[in-house]
């Protein structure tokens, strides 16, 4: 047993040689694609497998590109117009969950963990089964013509959150707001004053992490969306049938970026505000 601060010594370290090297290895394998459509978006050639300089014309294209933008614009209102809306459901069934004991909550707790655990096509399949059901309207003006995307994407966002709000909540002292009540407030002062500063944590990084599904979301946007409301993903996949481009990439590159910076923003929320602890 070493101590904590104690030196290592030549037995644990050939003991660990093996695991960072497998832990080397696996980040090598992962995060070696991403680098390289990195890099291979500033590549001064159609053809990525040559690197025939530095450039950054493929960005500018991009940008210049109206359709791409307007794909990119919709993907930005579907997952503003979504992650607002799956967060307050996702607080509320949370809040709910962890708050009151009735009949039939395993049943319940199973029901919204099914999007999460079931295949992301057959979630996509069921959407388009439904939309096309109930008749759902394509030809409207923006932004109503995303309305069917973001009501798909509420419908798999919104389980993340409360699952995350829920995550948080068990960490809350019941005693405090029983203490808050024997003072004289009221449930509703409870939940204000007390109850949803801690839960604040939890509804940021829900909404953060509803917001990233949504905007790297490409199955089910791909099964429910009709001709006049392409996304961003499902306009990279239509660029990707044709070739691989440094347009692609590129694109690629600031949908990347987007979801890292995203990724950042929750992880210095959760270290600032740790979910295991108040």
């Amino acid at each position: 047993m070493r101590f904590p601060g104690t030196p290592i010594g030549p037995l644990d370290y050939h003991r660990r040689l093996p695991l960072r090297l497998i832990l080397i290895s696996s980040l090598i394998f992962l995060y070696l694609p991403i680098l390289t459509l990195v890099a291979f978006s500033f590549n001064d050639s159609r053809r990525n497998i040559v690197w025939h300089g530095f450039t950054l014309k493929y960005y500018q294209k991009a940008f210049a590109d109206s359709e791409l933008m307007l794909a990119f614009g919709n993907s930005l209102s579907i997952a503003l117009f979504s992650t607002l809306i799956s967060t307050v459901l996702g607080t509320m069934a949370g809040y709910l969950l962890w708050r009151f004991r009735f009949g039939g909550k395993t049943a319940l707790e199973g029901t919204l963990a099914m999007p999460i655990v079931i295949p992301e096509i057959c979630m996509g399949v069921a959407m388009m089964a439904f939309v096309a059901r109930i008749g759902w309207p394509q030809d409207l003006p923006w932004p109503l013509n995303l309305s069917a995307i973001t009501a798909a994407h509420i419908a798999f966002c919104f389980p993340f959150a409360a699952i995350v709000i829920r995550a948080r909540m068990e960490s809350f002292n019941r005693q405090l707001a029983e203490a808050a009540r024997d003072l004289g407030a009221t449930e509703f002062q409870t939940f204000r004053d007390v109850v949803a500063p801690h839960m604040k944590p939890g509804i940021v990084a829900g909404a953060l992490l509803g917001f990233t599904l949504s905007l790297d979301d490409f199955v089910i946007t791909f099964f429910t969306s009709g001709p006049n409301s392409i996304t961003f993903p499902v306009k990279i996949y239509s660029m990707v049938r044709f070739s691989v481009t440094p347009e692609v990439n590129a694109a690629s590159t600031i949908l990347i970026i987007l979801t890292v910076a995203l990724t950042a923003i929750a992880l210095r929320i959760q270290r600032r505000y740790p979910i295991a602890g108040v």
